[in-house]
């Protein structure tokens, strides 16, 4: 358990025994147009004890410098009086090596991060002396809801992902009836049935699409119905070819002289020797997921279904991993030209294997899109909801220790005990805690050793 503070003293209606200074800079990365906090969020903060610090220009043209002073925080010009006094910075993107030279031993960084696929940016913040919490690492618990940056973006990004893949396009989404005769609505198909993928299906639905979804987690399926989605399932093939051998059963000889009688059980089935409707899986226990043999089946059912698309929505991604491929070669060439693949998986790797990173592929009339930081493209609300997850972790990891109602003893307590605190600290104390950004920095390590030998 670790505990930091800053002492301060001040005359107010709330005694301020120990308070912890937040900071938040200015985002310098390109194309990033969030903020790690705005001014409705620095207001709880302030009534809760915090002190805020904030660099000039950090909300851009949405929250501006003299909202924050209004919400409490302190203003100051550059980064560097916010890495200096902080105790806790919050970050929307991963910071650079000039951010991480200005920041001071004992901080405590929150950010998106994504440990395992910048295994020597955390190695550097670790020498640095820095607490690192990565967003990514959020568990997926309903305790850690409220903190889960990664699903509030998530939704974000599967919005955005359907409004492109709506406006490239060259033809409407919807049905719709003209002087000139009647459109047909759009095919689209969602791969990945997470936040995002449940976003774009309903907005794709409300565009009036016809919508189609797959995931290879059996409890999505329902998810993806109840937004107005088919989901492609080769067990519901199989269950149409089979209900033709279905007949109603009819009983005859002395059974039915029986049921003319008034004895009416006897005018049902003899179960060892027929199998009645909708109860023909009742003895056989239920999979937590589905088998190998019917996730090939469902890839084949897949490979034919996709040729029948306009727009293919793929959302699948792994915190800390390389996306999967979900959409070779060749299922791209089968799809009609004109057709659009959006590609939310991009700057993991792309869930497409034609995807490249923030441009517009065309491979024989079929547009692969491949965009990239979408939340930054909504900033005002991808920066409300991260505020209130930012405040929700912040207040998970500090803890007021005053004895007195009418006082503020704020300290940061890290309690490694806690799950949510062990499972997104992955840096601390000049270690490496997360055990896959250990495992990519060895093996980062290990590569650039290989090819030292071969240049020798």
């Amino acid at each position: 358990m670790v505990t930091v503070g800053a002492w301060k003293r001040e005359a107010t209606s709330d005694a301020i025994i120990c308070r912890v200074k937040v900071g938040i800079p200015r985002e310098i990365n390109e194309g990033e147009r969030r903020v790690g906090l705005v001014p409705e969020t620095v207001a709880r903060l302030v009534k809760d004890g915090f002190e805020v610090i904030v660099e000039s220009g950090a909300g851009r043209d949405y929250n501006l410098d003299e909202n924050y002073e209004e919400a409490g925080a302190r203003v100051v010009d550059g980064a560097e009086g916010v890495y200096g006094e902080s105790d806790i910075v919050v970050k929307v993107a991963r910071p650079t090596g000039d951010e991480i030279g200005q920041m001071r031993e004992g901080l405590a960084l929150v950010c998106f991060l994504n440990g395992p696929q910048n295994p020597e940016l955390v190695k550097k913040l670790a020498e640095a002396g820095v607490t690192v919490f990565s967003n990514e690492a959020i568990p997926r618990t309903s305790v850690a809801q409220s903190m889960d940056a990664l699903s509030s973006m998530g939704s974000i990004s599967g919005y955005k992902c359907a409004l492109i893949g709506a406006d490239t396009l060259g033809k409407y989404v919807p049905m719709l009836s003209t002087a000139a005769g009647t459109t047909k609505a759009a095919n689209i198909l969602v791969l990945g049935v997470a936040v995002a993928g449940l976003q774009a299906i309903a907005i794709m639905n409300r565009l009036g699409g016809e919508v189609f979804a797959y995931d290879i987690r059996p409890e999505t399926k329902e998810q993806a119905q109840s937004l107005g989605a088919t989901f492609i399932d080769s067990d519901d093939e199989k269950e149409e070819e089979e209900e033709d051998q279905f007949e109603e059963y009819k009983p005859t000889g002395w059974r039915a002289l029986m049921v003319k009688l008034g004895f009416y059980s006897f005018g049902e089935p003899p179960r060892d020797r027929y199998i009645v409707e909708g109860e023909e899986g009742d003895e056989e226990e239920e999979e937590e997921g589905w088998s190998k043999e019917k996730l090939e089946e469902d890839q084949k059912l897949l490979r034919e279904r996709i040729k029948e698309m306009d727009i293919v929505i793929t959302t699948a991604l792994v915190p800390g991993r390389q996306a999967p491929k979900l959409v070779d070669r060749e299922m791209v060439e089968s799809l009609k030209p004109g057709s659009v693949i959006v590609d939310l998986a991009a700057e993991s790797g792309g869930n497409c294997e034609l995807t490249e990173p923030g441009e517009t592929v065309e491979h024989e009339g079929v547009r692969i899109l491949g965009p990239v930081n979408l939340p930054s493209s909504m900033p005002i609300h991808a920066s409300q909801l991260l505020s209130r997850n930012m405040y929700n972790l912040i207040s998970h990891i500090t803890e007021d220790r005053a004895e007195e109602k009418d006082e503020k003893d704020l300290h940061l307590n890290l309690d490694f005990e806690d799950e949510i605190i062990d499972s997104t600290c992955i840096a601390h104390e000049g270690e490496i805690r997360d055990e896959s950004t250990r495992e990519a920095l060895s093996q980062e390590e290990d590569e650039a050793q290989e090819a030292s030998e071969e240049r020798r």
